[in-house]
Parts: structure tokens; C-alpha cells; sequence
């Protein structure tokens, strides 16, 4: 039986849905020949780390009483009596996790997999990654850093796996690796990767006022607490410019246009969110039924899209033609673009759910069994 001894950072929403499905996946991954071994946890506070990192792990109880202390908003410190393992917190939790990885990442290995979504890991993954450990990501942020630090994290390149941090579960990195591979060019990448933007244009296309649009997405749980945070586009403009970097490109966030679908005047500094959702989206809504209707008289539809080519990397309303791929997308699914030396005319399209804890869990657990082959038996 092959083990992968592997540490958890962050334990929101995506955290908790990976430790279920480890659990729940334990009889199909025993028929694979594989088991994943749990050694610790972390939240932006602390650690939990197995009393003994070579013979013991966490058990599934105390992992489904992570996942319970956590949904109900609780720090992991409230786990202190539960089972034989070390808490620390603060800078002895980052200590004790470099150690854990210098003790295994040459040896039996690990993978330390951030679901979090903080910059601050950024430090802990680099080390990881020099002592030999291998890093999973769900957390975009590592990956948006500056150059310098991005190349540092692929200084083992196959040490790194991050195909949840674009498209969720969908296969979008691993098929531009596939392409990078075998000399297949890349010449342009048109893709709608927010859920919650795809949603909205795709229902104002049907006439709906916007405002009402974004607040029909946010009840429906689609947007972020503050809708702001998902129509300005910098979550997008992430996505871009992971993609971008994958394909070569040595820029960074700055470098990336991007449009907002609210003005600065109704941002955050100004106007809290119960205001904005009660009258600035209103004052929107001409403007957006205006460029719809423009739009359709030319046969076009409006996406919310990055645009990646040799040129150019940008992210904000485009005009795309009613009958393609973007054209025709409904709903919250991402759908993605990708024109080549092999895909010149039609373009290979990868469309599917790209959002939510569930299939963004899923992506990430398939990442972490991709590097199997790679541990010891």
C-alpha cells in the first residue's frame, strides 16, 4: 500500500469538503493501492499536528471533528483534549510544520496542500518545497505573488500542482501542460471563469435589470458576502494571470487590465455593501441594458472573459459572437477557449462547473493522488 503523508492548510469551506472526501474515498483508494495519510491540520491560527509524524496519523473521528469545530466558526485550539496530538500556535505552528516537512520531505515524503485563502503561506510553501516536499493548491494567492516568489515555488516543477486554483475541478492546467509538452503553441486563451459572472451576463442577456441580477446571485449563495469582491474581476484577473504565467509570460497582477463593473465611487471606501445593493446596482442598470442591447443588435452577446495572447492580458466585458462556445453559455459554468498550432480554427473548449466547495475539493484531491507515483512504496 502506497502512503501520502500530507498536511492540510486551511480548513474553510474547500478544507473541510477535502478531509470528507479523503474519508469518504478510503475503500476506493485501498482498491488503488494508495492511502492518505492526514498528519495535520491547519487554520490561520494554529496547528494540529499527529503526536507522531512516522507511525501515526489523524484518525477519521478526529477529522470529522475537525470538520464540526470548524464549521461552527471554532479555532482548531478547541481540539486541545480531544486525541494525542500537538497544537501549537502562531510562529511555533509554522515552526513545527518545517519541521514535519524537513523530517519527511526527503524520506517517506509529503505533499502540504493550502486550501486557505491567505498570501501569508506563500513563506511555508517555498520551504516546503526546497526540502523536497511537494505542494498542492487550491489558494490562488501563492501563485499571483511576485515573479520572484512564483519562480521560487516551481524551482521542482514536478513538485507543484495547482489545477484547482483556475478552474476548480475542470482539467484546464492539465491540458495546457499537455499542449506546452508536446510543442503544441498556444496563440490565444478567451475564458468566462467566475460562476458568478457568467450567471449575471448570461441573465441580463435575457433582459433582467442587472441590479436584480446581482441580488437574485448573491441569495442564490453565488457571490461573495459583498458582491463587489466578485464584480470588480480581480478574482479573475488571478485566474489570467496563473494562466498567463503557465504559458510563459513574466508579468505580474499589475501588468493585467482589468474592468470593474462598478465604479470607484461605489467601492468599499465609500459605500458599505447595504448601500450599495439598495442604490448604487440600480444606478447601473441603464448603462448595462444600453451596451446588452447594443450588442445583440450585432449579433453578439456580452461575457465577462480574460483574453490571453501574445499581446495582451486583460479581463472585463467582451462582445463574442451569439453562437459560440461563450457565446453560448448559461448559468455559472466556466468555459474556456484555447487556440493552437492543433486547435487553430476550432478551438479545443473545456467547459463545466468551475465553482464550489464540493468540485474545487475534488480537483484538489485529484491533484495530491496525481503525485502518487512519486512516493515511496
Amino acid at each position: 500500500m502506497k502512503k501520502i503523508p500530507l498536511i492540510l492548510m486551511g480548513c474553510g469551506g474547500v478544507g473541510r469538503q477535502l478531509l470528507q472526501h479523503i474519508v469518504a474515498g478510503r475503500s476506493l483508494h485501498s482498491k488503488q493501492g494508495v492511502h492518505l495519510q492526514v498528519l495535520g491540520v491547519c487554520d490561520s491560527q494554529s496547528s494540529v499536528i499527529t503526536s507522531d509524524v512516522l507511525t501515526t496519523e489523524l484518525d477519521d473521528t478526529f477529522l470529522a471533528e475537525v470538520c464540526r469545530i470548524k464549521s461552527e466558526g471554532s479555532p482548531l485550539l478547541a481540539l486541545r483534549d480531544k486525541g494525542e496530538c500537538k497544537i501549537s500556535s502562531g510562529a511555533e505552528a509554522v515552526r513545527t510544520i518545517i519541521d514535519v516537512a524537513a523530517l519527511l520531505a526527503r524520506s517517506t515524503g509529503l505533499a502540504f496542500v493550502d486550501c486557505s485563502a491567505s498570501s501569508e503561506t506563500i513563506g511555508v510553501l517555498k520551504q516546503v518545497v526546497d526540502l523536497g516536499g511537494f505542494i498542492i493548491m487550491a489558494n490562488k494567492k501563492p501563485l499571483t505573488s511576485s515573479m520572484e516568489d512564483y519562480q521560487q515555488l516551481f524551482v521542482h516543477q514536478r513538485h507543484v500542482r495547482f489545477e484547482s486554483t483556475v478552474g476548480a475541478g475542470l482539467p484546464v492546467i492539465a491540458a495546457l501542460n499537455r499542449m506546452i509538452s508536446s510543442g503544441d503553441t498556444i496563440y490565444r486563451i478567451v475564458g468566462s471563469l467566475s460562476g458568478t459572472l457568467g450567471f449575471v451576463m448570461s441573465e441580463v442577456e435575457d433582459g433582467k435589470p442587472f441590479s436584480e441580477v446581482v441580488k437574485t446571485a448573491k441569495s442564490l449563495g453565488y457571490t461573495e458576502p459583498d458582491p463587489r469582491d466578485d464584480l470588480g474581476g480581480m478574482d479573475v484577473a488571478r485566474k489570467a494571470l496563473i494562466l498567463a504565467r503557465l504559458l510563459g509570460r513574466k508579468i505580474n497582477l499589475d501588468n493585467i487590465k482589468v474592468e470593474s463593473l462598478y465604479p470607484e465611487k461605489m467601492g468599499a471606501a465609500t459605500m458599505n455593501v447595504e448601500d450599495f445593493l439598495k442604490s448604487g446596482l440600480p444606478e447601473l442598470d441603464k448603462d448595462f441594458q444600453e451596451r446588452v442591447q447594443l450588442s445583440a443588435s450585432r449579433g453578439n452577446v456580452l461575457r465577462y472573459v480574460c483574453v490571453i495572447d501574445e499581446s495582451r492580458c486583460e479581463v472585463g466585458l467582451q462582445e463574442l459572437p451569439k453562437a459560440s462556445p461563450l457565446g453560448r453559455l448559461r448559468g455559472s459554468d466556466n468555459i474556456m477557449e484555447i487556440y493552437s498550432r492543433c486547435y487553430k480554427n476550432q478551438p479545443l473548449v473545456i467547459q463545466g462547473a468551475g465553482a464550489g466547495n464540493d468540485t474545487t475539493a475534488a480537483g484538489v484531491l485529484a491533484d495530491i493522488l496525481d503525485i502518487q507515483d512519486l512516493f515511496a512504496k
